[in-house]
């Protein structure tokens, strides 16, 4: 009959999934601003607060890049253009968001690999900067943990 062959099929799905998308992205309001690739901050907060749900910055160095930059402290929504630009060069100097979590990864893979003390504690799943495991550490300790019948 009318064969559709390999890449075809495909090619009419993410067709029909981007429709999809965008008919469902039309009701909707945005919530979030894309500062940089992979980067998301709310429209309804304030700079300096909206700044640290970028995972490697915190309250800290929201205000130093906002006392950097001269930026009033307002609201994500009403930047301008420029602003935003401005505010995403900034942020390209640090280590944030994929390539932070990549560091962390593999500084963790080098202390298993080397098996000393704190690598084995990860690898068990266990506390490792010294944390008392007797009563507390339940979410480490979550998974290894026994289920226990209640009498």
């Amino acid at each position: 009959m009318f064969g559709i062959r390999g890449g075809s099929a495909s090619i009419f799905t993410n067709i029909r999934h981007q429709i999809l998308q965008s008919l469902s992205n039309r009701w909707q309001r945005a919530e979030t601003m894309f500062v940089k690739a992979g980067m998301e901050i709310p429209d309804e907060k304030r700079l300096e607060y909206a700044l640290p749900y970028i995972h490697g910055i915190g309250r800290a160095r929201a205000r130093q890049i906002l006392s950097d930059l001269s930026l009033e402290n307002k609201r994500v929504r009403d930047l301008t253009k420029r602003e935003v630009f401005v505010l995403g060069e900034e942020l390209s100097k640090y280590a944030v968001e994929r390539e932070l979590r990549m560091y962390v990864e593999r500084d963790v893979r080098r202390l298993v690999e080397i098996q000393c003390y704190r690598g084995m504690r990860h690898s068990e799943g266990l506390p490792c900067r010294g944390q008392r495991t007797k009563t507390n550490a339940r979410t480490k300790k979550n998974q290894s943990l026994p289920m226990r019948k209640k009498k």
